[in-house]
């Protein structure tokens, strides 16, 4: 007897179904800007400047009873606003900064660190985020409030023998607790071989088969944790571990048809991650001799390549520092490294599409009535509005040579009425900002 096989069709999932919703309203809105004529096209892509700093300004001086659910996140609170505001080229006034200090004083733990309000425990996120406000405000009130002697051995006691950080006394041991530990003891001059051992191991170890850093071994590559994971690399001076150009592999395919960019494989696009993924590239544009290298010799990624020290003027400096990798000591100044990777010219244009993904910002990401969030569809929120200005800003400045160079016409989308603040891509801070901070910290 014919036996007759029936096919089954394929059946969506709930994940090819939310990818495809989200597709359909991107698309929609880039259909609708292309069949605009040009000076309409330029109105609906003008950046919401003057919106944004009310919707932010708004927001520092009082926030809706809903946001109680954020409570142990209040120096995460200020420093997105304070931060966003900065890339908009705008301050707050006397009042609201001197309260701003206040309340961060009043989280800072009289045994180091800062916890997400007043009395809570110290938290190395929160520290993170508290350090990068007081920054931001600027000035010797906000940035002596700081006791950095209490700090530093708050950072000690969340030093882990693995060679990571736990986010708190008992918490978890992530690369997000390495970048925030290593990123505040580098920004306030304190950053210094205790605190740097074993910490590339740790986050060589996390290094997945994808290319991309997870937040812990065995977990799935994560745009945040990439970010945090090749900062603290550059950091601590060891980026010439990583198998860069895998990670750069990984990278540039979280780019996708919409634009903007997911932040893990086969997941949605977000608005946040035009930071958190965008972020790494101006990163690597500074350490192109390094991938230069291993993609000559295939097998370098994780072994002993030139370390950021070796290539390039301004990163020799006077203490010691033992190479996990190489087992050999090489003269750095942990403090100098951020300061002079900034200094150091881009070696190579942008590895992603950076007009594309302001396009996304600014047409998907941006709400007509001040702020920015996720994607179509959602609501607007501080976290999405700090990020997304962030990204904003790196691909506006990440084509210029040097520091101070101008803007170039071809890396702006829209007219130079939308051009942000550059920010320092290892600490994302405001570079005047971060100046200001650099002499007060390295004052005799």
């Amino acid at each position: 007897m014919e036996m007759e096989m029936e096919m089954e069709l394929p059946v969506a999932t709930v994940t090819q179904h939310d990818q495809w919703k989200v597709e359909s309203q991107v698309f929609r809105i880039y259909d609708l800007f292309g069949n605009l004529p040009p000076n309409a096209q330029s109105v609906m892509i003008e950046l919401q400047r003057d919106n944004h700093i009310e919707y932010l300004t708004r927001g520092l001086r009082q926030l809706h009873p809903s946001f109680c659910t954020l409570d142990a996140s209040r120096p995460w609170l200020c420093y997105w606003i304070l931060h966003s505001l900065a890339l908009l080229g705008e301050s707050v006034d006397d009042e609201l900064e001197h309260n701003t200090i206040d309340f961060l004083s009043r989280c800072q733990d009289p045994s180091g660190g800062y916890g997400g309000g007043p009395g809570q425990l110290p938290h190395l996120a929160t520290t993170y985020a508290a350090i990068n406000a007081l920054i931001t405000v600027g000035g010797d009130q906000a940035l002596s409030s700081i006791n950095r002697g209490e700090l530093y051995k708050f950072l000690q006691q969340m030093k882990h023998p693995s060679g990571g950080f736990r986010m708190h006394d008992g918490g978890e041991i992530d690369v997000r607790a390495c970048y925030t530990a290593i990123s505040v003891a580098s920004i306030l001059n304190i950053l210094d071989d205790e605190l740097v051992h074993n910490v590339g191991s740790f986050i060589l170890s996390c290094q997945t088969y994808e290319g991309g850093i997870s937040g812990e071994p065995g977990s799935e590559a994560h745009g945040g944790y990439t970010f945090c994971g090749v900062a603290t690399m550059i950091l601590i001076n060891q980026i010439n571990r990583l198998d860069l150009p895998r990670l750069i592999d990984w990278l540039v395919f979280r780019q996708g048809k919409e634009c903007g960019f997911q932040g893990r494989t086969n997941k949605l696009v977000d608005g946040c991650y035009s930071f958190w993924q965008g972020g790494v590239f101006p990163l690597l544009q500074r350490v192109r001799s390094i991938i230069d290298e291993q993609l000559v010799l295939p097998d370098a990624g994780g072994h002993c390549t030139s370390s950021i020290s070796e290539v390039g003027e301004g990163f020799e400096g006077t203490s010691s520092h033992v190479d996990d990798a190489c087992h050999s000591r090489q003269e750095v100044n942990f403090n100098d490294i951020g300061y002079n990777f900034v200094k150091r010219p881009i070696e190579m244009e942008p590895l992603f599409h950076s007009l594309a993904l302001q396009q996304y910002i600014l047409l998907c990401s941006q709400e007509e009535k001040g702020g920015m969030k996720d994607k179509p569809g959602l609501s607007r929120d501080f976290y999405h509005t700090c990020y997304c200005l962030s990204g904003l800003s790196v691909c506006q400045h990440m084509w210029s040579d040097e520091e101070d160079s101008p803007v170039l016409p071809r890396a702006l989308m829209g007219s130079y009425s939308n051009l942000l603040e550059p920010i320092h891509p290892l600490f994302n801070v405001v570079l005047e900002q971060y100046h200001e901070a650099r002499e007060f910290f390295t004052r005799d």
